[in-house]
């Protein structure tokens, strides 16, 4: 994947010993944690200089990491320039953000896809401290937009609902992946 590949072979020999069970507990452990550490320095920027700064700061953040996980994704699984929606998915799908979000539909069509997070943690834990919902549309648009057009720039992202928007209880946020032609 890259020049230098991840952990050294001693760390790579030591994961490759865990049972297969242990190794992914593991691993959704270590994405569960870069959200935490998201989570974290969002909430302390938000302390030091309010809400909007924080969020414009990580949707800057979140648009460089789209790009940077959509390139690493495609050398990785050796996708082809352009690939269709179908294949955006599926790459979205293997993202730290994708892979934390346990509560997430996606219907996927030859041209066109629907994603929903059905239930979200970053806002429930929100909710737990009293902080109220966090208005999360620009970041994630921002993040998904980037990735998608990273992959095929002929493809439109829409939000169909997510906060600052009313939702139903039973979704916080929807988006819309269509091929142009």
């Amino acid at each position: 994947m890259s020049e230098y590949p991840p952990g050294s072979p001693e760390d790579r020999e030591m994961l490759a010993k865990m049972p297969t069970e242990k190794l992914l507990d593991y691993f959704f452990l270590q994405i569960r944690n870069l959200w935490r550490v998201d989570g974290l320095y969002f909430l302390e920027i938000e302390k030091r200089f309010g809400t909007e700064a924080a969020t414009q700061i990580d949707t800057h953040v979140w648009e460089a990491m789209a790009v940077l996980e959509a390139k690493s994704l495609q050398k990785m699984f050796e996708i082809s320039e352009n690939p269709d929606v179908p294949t955006i998915m599926k790459l979205l799908r293997l993202t730290s953000w994708a892979l934390d979000q346990p509560f997430k539909t996606i219907n996927v069509s030859a041209d066109k896809a629907v994603l929903s997070i059905n239930r979200c943690r970053t806002q429930e834990a929100r909710l737990k401290k009293g902080l109220g919902e966090f208005p999360c549309k620009n970041v994630r648009f921002g993040y998904l937009k980037a990735f998608a057009k990273t992959l095929n720039q002929n493809v439109e992202v829409n939000c169909l609902v997510c906060p600052p928007d009313k939702h139903p209880e039973n979704l916080w946020c929807s988006w819309e992946f269509k091929l142009q032609r």
